[in-house]
């Protein structure tokens, strides 16, 4: 299962949730997120953070 980042959360918030739901981390992907600006420049907006989890067992 897959868990992202949400942009008002933080990376420990993020785990904290994956391991209420059951699921540890066993990967993480991180991209960039680009826009265009004022100037038509291309520009990093912000990284986004996925997490791959799997499932613990009880």
């Amino acid at each position: 299962m897959k868990f992202e980042v949400k942009d008002n959360e933080t990376i420990a918030q993020c785990l904290e949730r994956m391991k209420l739901e059951g699921y540890m981390p066993v990967k993480r992907f991180q991209k960039p997120i680009f826009r265009e600006n004022e100037k038509g420049e291309v520009e990093v907006y912000k990284e986004q953070i996925i997490f791959t989890g799997k499932k613990i067992n009880p």
